[in-house]
């Protein structure tokens, strides 16, 4: 998904037009209604908890295929996307379909866990630096038990790419140079990241 069509989205039709506008609203794709619906949710989520950053959030659309970008930088103050790129998923959640995943939350399973998360402290580990995971929901709350963290890994493209990427161990692994921008911002936050991993 470009950055372009789905802030377009959140701008024009998820908030609608005046009605005495005659500008075209652009159909909604599936893409977008997923986000808005996870977009509402971390709101709700981080209304309910001032320890979590009112301003940015992250998201992960598993439903787009990991050579696409699927990891999305969210400005919540100004309701647009900064930043994306793409993020691995774990083996797994790989099924007999290709681009078609499953998900647990059991220890050993190597699948992707979807919910809600909060970004924790840094630490470092085989991959480097890694930020480690606090699952918020029942979907993902072996996240810490299962050592599911955000971290880079060099097999992980920086550019989109027709076809799939290196699948991980069930963490949301990116890019290196991504990784720096995700670092960035997380490092200079006075409050835990909440990230949402949906399909």
């Amino acid at each position: 998904m470009k950055l372009f069509s789905l802030t377009l989205f959140l701008c024009i039709g998820f908030w609608g037009t005046p009605k005495e506008s005659n500008t075209e609203i652009p159909p909604v794709s599936p893409e977008m209604e997923r986000f808005s619906v996870q977009l509402e949710a971390i709101k709700a989520t981080i209304a309910k908890n001032n320890a979590y950053n009112a301003k940015i959030a992250f998201f992960v659309d598993m439903k787009i295929k990991s050579g696409k970008n699927r990891f999305f930088i969210y400005d919540l103050e100004n309701n647009k996307i900064i930043e994306e790129g793409l993020v691995a998923n774990g083996s797994g959640s790989e099924t007999t379909v290709r681009g078609e995943l499953k998900f647990s939350n059991e220890p050993n399973s190597k699948c992707t866990s979807l919910g809600q998360y909060a970004i924790g402290k840094a630490y470092r580990g085989m991959f480097g630096k890694s930020y480690r995971l606090l699952g918020l929901n029942e979907s993902n709350s072996n996240a810490e038990k299962r050592a599911i963290v955000l971290h880079p890994y060099s097999a992980v493209p920086e550019e989109e790419q027709d076809y799939y990427i290196y699948n991980s161990q069930g963490c949301p692994m990116v890019s290196e140079a991504f990784f720096k921008k995700l670092e960035k911002i997380i490092d200079s936050s006075k409050s835990k990241i909440v990230l949402s991993i949906y399909y």
